[in-house]
C-alpha cells in the first residue's frame, strides 16, 4: 500500500486559489523553499491531478528547464477525467516546440526533456474516484502524490482519501478566493507531523488526520 499526500500551497487566509482559479501568487524568489519542494515531488511513484491541471502540465513540463521538469517528467502520471488521453492533450510535437521556442530562455527549451514524452503515457483514471483511488493505493511503491486543481482536491478530502496534507503557506493574504476543505461535511481533525519555516516566509506543514 502506498499513502496518498495532497500537495497544496495556500494562503495564510486558507484560499489554494484566486476567485479567477490562477496562483501566480504562490510563487517567490525562496530558493530553499523550491528546492524542498523539488525532493518532496521527488519522491513520488506516481503523480495524479485532474484533467485541467493535467492539460496546463502536459502543454508546459515536457520542454521546461525548471527545476520541478525532472520529477514531474520523470515519475509515472494519472490524470482522472471521463476523456480519452488523445482529448486531453496535444500531440502536435511541432507545435509544442513552437510554443517552447516562445519561452526559450526562461525555463522552456526548444527540445523536449528527458521523460517528457511520458505525458502521452499517462493513465486515464475514469471510473468512480474512490474506486480508482484504492486500486492507485493498493500497488508498491513511494506515495502518490496528488496535485490540483481545487475541484479535484476538494472531492479527495470530501472522500476521506487523502492520508497526508502537504500544505505550504505562503505569505500572502488574499481576502477572498477558492478555498480547499469547503466541502467538508463535518469538522477534520489533523494531527501535525512536521513543519518546516523557510527565509521567505512560506511555511511547510505535513499533516495526517487524526
Amino acid at each position: 500500500m502506498r499513502d496518498l499526500i495532497l500537495r497544496m500551497a495556500m494562503s495564510i487566509d486558507g484560499f489554494v486559489s484566486d476567485m479567477d482559479g490562477t496562483n501566480r501568487w504562490m510563487f517567490g524568489a525562496d530558493q530553499e523553499a523550491k528546492a524542498w519542494g523539488v525532493d518532496f515531488v521527488s519522491n513520488a511513484s506516481l503523480h495524479i491531478m485532474g484533467s485541467r491541471s493535467f492539460q496546463g502540465m502536459a502543454a508546459w513540463w515536457p520542454t521546461s528547464t525548471d527545476a520541478f521538469a525532472p520529477p514531474m517528467n520523470q515519475i509515472p502520471k494519472a490524470v482522472f477525467s471521463r476523456q480519452k488521453l488523445a482529448a486531453l492533450m496535444n500531440l502536435d510535437t511541432a507545435a509544442g516546440l513552437d510554443e517552447a521556442r516562445v519561452h526559450a530562455g526562461t525555463t522552456q527549451s526548444a527540445k523536449l526533456q528527458p521523460g517528457g514524452e511520458s505525458w502521452a503515457d499517462a493513465y486515464v483514471a475514469g471510473g468512480d474516484l474512490a474506486e480508482e483511488i484504492a486500486k492507485l493505493k493498493a500497488q508498491d511503491g513511494k506515495p502518490i502524490i496528488a496535485h490540483g486543481g481545487v475541484s479535484f482536491a476538494r472531492s479527495l478530502v470530501a472522500q476521506g482519501l487523502v492520508d497526508q496534507f502537504a500544505l505550504v503557506v505562503a505569505p500572502v493574504a488574499l481576502g477572498q478566493g477558492l478555498p480547499l476543505f469547503s466541502e467538508l461535511a463535518a469538522p477534520m481533525r489533523l494531527t501535525l507531523v512536521s513543519s518546516k519555516a523557510f527565509p521567505g516566509g512560506a511555511v511547510a506543514q505535513i499533516y495526517r488526520p487524526a
